[in-house]
């Protein structure tokens, strides 16, 4: 077991600075300001409160599914896979940060800002997408 969570802690390291490296890269090559991921750095306004309704209704959602799947399981029942917390929250995160690419599109001064926000959602959802599908590189 101990080496499970040496290989977690390691697998997590790897991805911390992979997506450092690659943002810093990134962010430099489109001549953009540094962003935080998840954070409440809103364009205006409209997306702040865009922003809280879509926090909201994953939310309910991620209860609502979780409740349906043990539910499922209950009774003898396999889950539902799109239920699954980790692909709610998998889209979750690809719908947060398209919408922020769509505010920065149309309100952000410097219009590079929408084309970083793409290109980091399309890395990180490969990295998280690659590690999924491997069981985590076959460390799982």
């Amino acid at each position: 077991m101990e080496h499970f969570w040496l290989k977690v802690f390691l697998l997590i390291a790897l991805y911390s600075l992979l997506i450092y490296v690659f943002n810093k890269l990134t962010m430099k090559w489109l001549n953009v300001e540094k962003k935080k991921f998840f954070s409440d750095n809103h364009v205006h306004n409209n997306h702040k409160k865009i922003d809280w309704i879509i926090r909201i209704t994953f939310l309910v959602i991620v209860i609502i599914s979780a409740i349906i799947n043990i539910m499922r399981i209950h009774n003898g029942l396999e889950k539902i896979w799109f239920l699954e917390t980790y692909v709610v929250l998998f889209v979750f995160i690809i719908v947060t940060e398209a919408a922020r690419a769509l505010m920065e599109r149309k309100y952000a001064e410097n219009r590079n800002d929408y084309k970083f926000t793409i290109v980091r959602l399309m890395f990180i959802s490969t990295l998280l997408l690659l590690t999924f599908t491997t069981n985590f590189f076959g460390l799982v």
